[in-house]
């Protein structure tokens, strides 16, 4: 049953929309399954970056100084990697999250086949395209698709909270359309939440 589907929800802190030019500031990943974050397992990360960092310091809340002594990103996708086969990836954007994960993942010679992931945003869109012809502004960021299901406010711009607000969301969704708990992941293909790649490349290759 999904439900019983361990699950990682996964955010970027990112410094732009293009996944070609953007560098990670932070990175943050939450467990979760049946309802409930398990929040001894949680992980939260600066990530080294130089460069132009555009405005994502300010709009993140970190210093230039914090993210020029942060982790090495490296060292946070080793520690992320051995989920890729062990849990499903929930993401609330997973295009453009999972596009810089695979850039930096190649970058590192990093390789994860075959990844399992849902997208809350591509579930909300589902969601509202049968309620709505063209959908409202700004009706599919994070926040909104929270106070859509009653959540509460949650804290914004850390990749900690962000992927924490992703879960809850995730569950919030999942229990509105499956309250009796026994759909599977293709039981829910037909909204395109669902997804499977390989993410990065072997070194060398």
């Amino acid at each position: 049953m999904l439900r019983d589907i361990p699950l990682l929800a996964v955010d970027l802190e990112l410094t732009s929309l293009d996944p070609q030019k953007s560098k990670v500031t932070s990175i943050g990943w939450a467990e979760g399954s049946g309802g409930s974050i398990d929040l001894s397992n949680c992980y939260y990360s600066v990530v080294r970056a130089s460069g132009d960092l555009e405005q994502s310091p300010v709009i993140h809340g970190l210093t230039a100084e914090e993210i020029s002594h942060g982790l090495h990103i490296k060292d946070a996708l080793e520690q992320l990697a051995p989920y890729a086969s062990t849990h499903v990836w929930v993401f609330h954007n997973a295009g453009l999250d999972l596009a810089v994960l695979d850039k930096v993942l190649a970058a590192n010679g990093i390789y994860l086949p075959e990844v399992i992931t849902l997208d809350t945003l591509k579930l909300a869109v589902y969601q509202l395209q049968k309620q709505h012809e063209v959908l409202p502004p700004n009706s599919a960021t994070l926040t909104v698709c929270r106070q859509r299901l009653n959540l509460p406010l949650a804290p914004a711009h850390n990749a900690l909270d962000d992927a924490m607000a992703t879960l809850q969301l995730w569950f919030a969704q999942y229990y509105s359309m499956d309250p009796t708990g026994k759909m599977s992941l293709q039981d829910i293909a037909h909204t395109q939440a669902v997804g499977c790649r390989n993410l990065g490349k072997i070194e060398n290759k």
